[in-house]
């Protein structure tokens, strides 16, 4: 595996790990309703809080919202990187059908069998009636299906057809999109200039009317209205990375963007504590429109800061193979998929303990991580399971992909 790949194959680890972070803290934060709301009364805020421990900590908000403001930018980012390359391998009738197999079953298998599984404890907090049959009877009653962290499945899936419809009629807008960072290498700044203008541009008017927490549910589809354009642009950044290839374009081991990953990293703690800081001012009593303005501003700015950062960091730090994080990265599908009837059923059976805030947010995350991972890897040993999880075709096939094709498999991004 060249260092690229070993670089996007720690990344993706990390990835998965701070998203299970963030959902183990989640129960924990200082700024929580004192109280869960009720599970069939509008507007079902136990869909993004779904346990409300007595115990805080402000650490975790802050942690939490260090994550929410631009982990999933860089999830769509890194989701854009081989498609183009795959398109082109398969084609578009191909390449889309592998796509709903690999994206939407798992989506719809987790929507109707395992959300249930994962929310049943919510329901049982206040419930007259704790049996399944009562929170049946009230989940089926519900005006959505809830999908949890599995909405971001169903995106991916949507922007995976796009991409596949741009190539079905018109094939040479790869050639344009390579384009949009034939010089990334060579000069990031630029790049960055662009995706930070091109995503000002779609979430500041939205921004306006929705704030960025809020969600819309349709059906079992479940999306952030304000943030959704954004994360499009992310999918076509790394599309364009994509198609300009990793050892002379912007992932480039020895490129600008490795060789100043301090200045990133930098720049994404500078955009972070600005949004903080206008954040409180607007919390206490400050709430002007240009407070509002610079606070959207600095989500932009921090966004786009911290997924140049978290890349270049890991192109200069993270270029050896590491066991433990490539076995997460190996099954991070898997772990995605399953970790939130974890998470939830953890922090449930700590309700009632007197354990720090502290203690039982790291205490869910080392029983998510431990469980979710256990259970991608035992699905991950049958032929059906590789395929779904990590996209592994049947041994027979191994011995025709090429090494490139080899190192996509690995790194998980890929077909």
């Amino acid at each position: 595996m060249s260092k690229v790949s070993q670089a996007l194959d720690n990344l993706r680890g990390f990835v998965i790990l701070s998203v299970l972070a963030f959902h183990s803290f989640m129960a924990y934060m200082a700024s929580l309703p004192a109280a869960p709301t009720q599970f069939d009364s509008p507007p079902y805020d136990w869909t993004a809080h779904p346990i409300i421990d007595g115990h805080r900590w402000l650490g975790f908000d802050l942690f939490g919202a260090f994550q929410f403001l631009q982990l999933m930018q860089l999830m769509f980012f890194l989701s854009g990187l081989f498609v183009w390359p795959s398109l082109v391998r398969k084609g578009a009738a191909a390449f889309l059908l592998d796509r709903v197999l690999r994206l939407g079953a798992p989506f719809l298998f987790g929507v109707y069998l395992l959300m249930p599984l994962a929310y049943y404890p919510v329901y049982r907090i206040g419930a007259v009636d704790p049996s399944w049959s009562g929170f049946w009877a009230h989940w089926t009653a519900l005006p959505f299906s809830p999908d949890g962290p599995l909405w971001f499945l169903w995106v991916v899936l949507l922007m995976n057809a796009g991409t596949a419809a741009l190539y079905w009629l018109y094939p040479r807008a790869g050639d344009a999109l390579g384009r949009l960072a034939a010089d990334a290498g060579q000069h990031p700044g630029r790049f960055f200039a662009g995706l930070a203008i091109a995503t000002a541009l779609v979430y500041l008017p939205t921004a306006a009317l929705v704030a960025p927490w809020q969600w819309i549910e349709y059906g079992p589809l479940t999306f952030q209205p304000s943030m959704l354009a954004q994360y499009a642009v992310y999918f076509v950044a790394g599309l364009a990375v994509g198609m300009s290839g990793f050892e002379r374009g912007l992932l480039a081991a020895d490129a600008a963007l490795a060789q100043r990953w301090s200045v990133w990293v930098g720049g994404a703690l500078a955009g972070f504590l600005l949004w903080v800081a206008i954040a409180a001012l607007i919390v206490y009593g400050y709430d002007v429109l240009l407070l509002r303005i610079v606070r959207e501003v600095a989500l932009v700015l921090f966004a786009a800061s911290a997924c140049f950062g978290s890349i270049a960091t890991f192109l200069r730090f993270g270029t050896r193979r590491q066991p433990l994080l490539s076995s997460i990265s190996e099954n991070a599908y898997g772990i995605y998929l399953f970790h939130y009837v974890f998470v939830i059923w953890a922090q449930y059976t700590l309700l009632d303990t007197e354990l720090p805030a502290i203690a039982k947010g790291v205490g869910v995350l080392l029983i998510t991580l431990a469980l979710s991972w256990a259970v991608a890897t035992t699905i991950g040993s049958v032929p059906l399971g590789a395929r779904l999880m990590r996209g592994e075709r049947r041994t027979s096939l191994a011995a025709t992909r090429s090494p490139i094709e080899d190192q996509r498999r690995q790194v998980g991004l890929s077909d």
